[in-house]
């Protein structure tokens, strides 16, 4: 046994002997988080303008401190741009991370001292624990990928900024760095095609033992090694052995890259957020995420239905139930105080507290009314491929088509990029709406009522959403297709790709 198999080893059970407490005592870890976070934030502006000498419940909180969405907060990171100090958290953020997020323009969100260490710890115990679970160490010994964004960093008033997988990897802990892969000069490449040549030429002949990254530029590594090679990737890096993931739904994506690979390797999802680290998965036997809430994080949840309303339902993880959708609001060792992230979630476990993700609070279809999620959207999607074995999805995005004349039917359009198309288009498409209907009574309805014909897809050529992504200059790196939308600007775009045939849908 190495040095570094053996220390694995011992962190791994240290690391989940320690955390085991909170695990089963999760509303304690908050309450603590909550008082400590208030009393470190007291002096700042935020801190004083809302009272926080004074807040000593969590329904103090909730009065003081009404939600925020990033257009709400823009006004302090302003100030800290002017230079000012004390501002959301004591003294000045150390990162800017630059994103431009999936439903608007670019955000500045502030990292800390105190929470790039938890972005980092919690990275660290989603692989400590799945060594923990299985006892399997080998990667520890191989090569690591993570395709990640450039860590060449600009100054944002006096401020180091860029994409947080750019500056997470300034953090890369010292007994990494040898496996690290890419390295550092190929990882700065601005072009991401150029980049990923890069990448694949350097990384051709390592020993790879784990391969991390979001699922679609996972699978466009994949797809050139294997033009390159004419290989499967499992017989490129025979020993590659774990594959971490994250930013977005993996099960779209499970098919093609474990086809790519040639044989099953074992999967470990993260939930990372330029916010903080939210949670990741801490067993390959039992699903879902583990939150992690002692972790510079307090969390409230607030059912769906009530977000946009005028008073929205606050509730403490004590407060929160299985199987509701709630929206995720984050107060944070970062200085971000009842953010709206964005991100829906539901609990599949209280103790140990473990959420699944079920999409974005501004991601759905309501045009006639059905409120379609991209949780019910990604399951119709995943229920029809088992129905048809031998089609494969590269990418796909849905959108409402509204009927501009008396007679012509309104839709749901299916924009699918195919590896392997279904053999039987209108079937598959038929799948796809009767899934939707089971999951979402509304949709059924309208079918029924024949205010909606069934799902249209429309085929689009190898290549389109990597096109798109670029022409809007979002390819590579952390960004993601918007998976489904309540307008058509993003389908209008793909339109320009489409396949003709006459073997579609409706």
């Amino acid at each position: 046994m190495s040095f570094k198999t053996f220390l694995g080893q011992s962190l791994a059970a240290w690391v989940a002997l320690a955390q085991d407490e909170w695990q089963r005592n999760p509303d304690v870890a908050q309450h603590r988080l909550l008082k400590k976070l208030v009393k470190k934030a007291q002096h700042t502006i935020f801190g004083r303008e809302h009272h926080f000498k004074s807040i000593r419940t969590y329904e103090d909180f909730k009065q003081r401190v009404p939600i925020r969405d990033y257009g709400n907060f823009a006004g302090y990171i302003q100030k800290i741009k002017e230079g000012m100090s004390d501002v959301l958290w004591p003294r000045r953020p150390i990162y800017f991370s630059k994103t431009s997020g999936t439903t608007g323009g670019d955000k500045y969100i502030p990292i800390t001292q105190e929470s790039i260490r938890h972005h980092i710890i919690n990275a660290r115990n989603a692989l400590l624990y799945y060594i923990y679970e299985t006892g399997k160490t080998d990667f520890l010994e191989k090569k690591m990928i993570f395709l990640s964004g450039s860590p060449q960093l600009i100054q944002e008033a006096g401020i180091p900024t860029g994409r947080l997988s750019g500056i997470v990897n300034h953090h890369v802990p010292t007994y990494l760095r040898q496996q690290q892969l890419p390295s550092y000069e190929i990882n700065c490449i601005p072009d991401w095609e150029t980049k990923l040549d890069k990448i694949v030429e350097e990384t051709l002949q390592a020993n790879l033992g784990l391969i991390s990254g979001i699922p679609p530029w996972v699978q466009m590594y994949f797809d050139k090694l294997n033009q390159k090679t004419g290989k499967l990737i499992g017989d490129i890096f025979p020993d590659f052995s774990v594959l971490v993931h994250g930013g977005v739904n993996f099960e779209p994506y499970r098919h093609k890259i474990f086809d790519s690979i040639g044989r099953d390797i074992a999967t470990i999802e993260t939930y990372p957020a330029s916010e903080g680290f939210i949670a990741f998965q801490n067993s390959q036997i039992r699903g879902g995420l583990l939150l992690q809430v002692a972790s510079g994080m307090f969390f409230e949840f607030v059912p769906t239905k009530t977000m946009n309303t005028e008073n929205p339902k606050r509730l403490s993880i004590r407060e929160v139930e299985i199987g509701v959708d709630y929206a995720i609001i984050l107060s944070t060792n970062a200085g971000l105080w009842a953010y709206a992230l964005g991100d829906t979630v539901k609990f599949i476990s209280l103790t140990p507290p473990k959420i699944i993700v079920t999409g974005r609070i501004k991601h759905f279809i309501s045009a006639f009314g059905e409120h379609v999620i991209i949780e019910e959207i990604e399951k119709a999607m995943q229920l029809t491929l088992n129905r048809h074995p031998f089609t494969r999805v590269t990418e796909f995005t849905v959108a409402p088509w509204v009927s501009k004349q008396a007679g012509e039917p309104s839709y749901h359009e299916w924009l699918i990029e195919f590896s392997n198309p279904p053999e039987d288009m209108a079937a598959f498409a038929y799948d796809l709406s009767q899934w939707l209907c089971q999951f979402n009574s509304y949709y059924k309805d309208l079918i029924q009522g024949n205010i909606l014909s069934t799902a249209k897809v429309t085929p689009l050529a190898t290549g389109a959403f990597k096109e798109y992504m670029r022409q809007i200059g979002k390819l590579g790196e952390q960004n993601k297709v918007v998976r489904v939308a309540n307008d058509r600007k993003v389908a209008d775009a793909l339109s320009k790709y489409k396949i003709v045939t006459d073997n579609l849908s409706n």
